[in-house]
């Protein structure tokens, strides 16, 4: 366990920024909102147009 680990729980434990793993994982989750955002207009200007 990294330091500072096992005082962490629930959400806490996986969107942190005291360990390179938590830090990852908000980098993953910010890349994939994004995504998923732009997916979602792309989407939805197509289907207008048809």
């Amino acid at each position: 366990m990294a330091e500072g680990e096992e005082k962490l729980t629930g959400l806490a434990k996986h969107f942190n920024s005291q360990t390179m793993y938590g830090r990852r994982n908000v980098t993953v989750a910010t890349y994939v909102g994004i995504g998923l955002i732009t997916l979602y207009f792309y989407v939805r200007s197509k289907s207008k147009k048809a």
